[in-house]
């Protein structure tokens, strides 16, 4: 079953034309883990926005889990579809982290007793229960977007989307909320759409796509999309760092073949150089 799909959607943030989303057609399998990758106004951020009912499309459709996108279902979508944005300090609403977890919990109206447990999941979901009573403002930015990731935990949604949740983090939090995520995928089952610029987060995911100007150009597994590394180019985007190791290697005159794999590029480094 698709969790996410659109059809023919159009989307655009003025009246002169200019389109933010032109003519997307785009799934997401339920369980799927999809990175959505593309330079700066490509139309990434509306997408996910588009998905969690933020803005409204001008044309086509959208639905989640065969639910249409329409006024009157936004409230059971929200339900099943958490965002996490790129700023965590942005999302901070609670003096205390337990506090911050339980706020989405508490406006969808569940008893006090479910809530608690709906904290005790999220925070040790995200291996953030040692700091169940800290003050939100005293922990590193990996630490907050995790506790921002709790947050939208502690609503068991059936989509998580990421949309350039790491674009702020310094090398170790970017690795900690991909840890995370990805484990939810792998173990939880649960579908992600990961937006990102950092194309090394993209090698974890089942499918990749590459937006650029509202429209989706590249499509496939992300060895699949790395491999087209001169298309890649075109759209201001570039091989993740072991992909240009590979290319710098052959240009040096060693016979390493492309490969994603930092072990299988060792190894044959190894070879080489025996």
């Amino acid at each position: 079953m698709n969790a996410i799909e659109f059809k023919g959607v159009d989307f655009s943030y003025s009246e002169d034309g200019a389109f933010a989303i032109k003519n997307l057609n785009f799934s997401v399998k339920e369980g799927e883990f999809v990175a959505v990758l593309g330079h700066n106004g490509s139309g990434k951020s509306t997408l996910a926005r588009l998905t969690d009912g933020l803005l409204s499309a001008d044309k086509g459709e959208i639905t989640v889990f065969g639910t249409p996108m329409t006024d009157k279902n936004l409230y059971t979508i929200r339900k099943q579809v958490g965002i996490v944005f790129q700023n965590p300090d942005n999302q901070t609403v609670a003096a205390i982290v337990e506090d911050d977890v339980a706020f989405g919990a508490e406006n969808i109206g569940l008893p006090r007793e479910e809530i608690g447990k709906r904290i005790d999941f999220a925070l040790k979901a995200v291996g953030m229960e040692e700091f169940r009573h800290s003050t939100p403002t005293r922990l590193s930015g990996g630490q907050k977007q995790r506790i921002a990731i709790a947050g939208v935990l502690a609503l068991k949604p059936k989509v998580m989307i990421l949309d350039e949740s790491t674009a702020m983090l310094d090398p170790r939090g970017r690795r900690e909320i991909i840890d995370v995520v990805t484990r939810l995928n792998k173990e939880e089952g649960m579908t992600v759409v990961l937006i990102t610029h950092f194309m090394e987060e993209a090698l974890l995911a089942d499918r990749a796509i590459v937006m650029n100007r509202g429209e989706i150009v590249m499509e496939g597994t992300p060895a699949d999309i790395f491999e087209r590394h001169e298309e890649l180019i075109t759209y201001n985007l570039a091989l993740p760092r072991i992909g240009y190791i590979c290319k710098q290697l052959q240009a040096g005159g060693m016979d390493v073949p492309d490969t994603l794999d930092y072990e299988k590029l060792a190894e044959e480094i190894a070879k080489c150089v025996s």
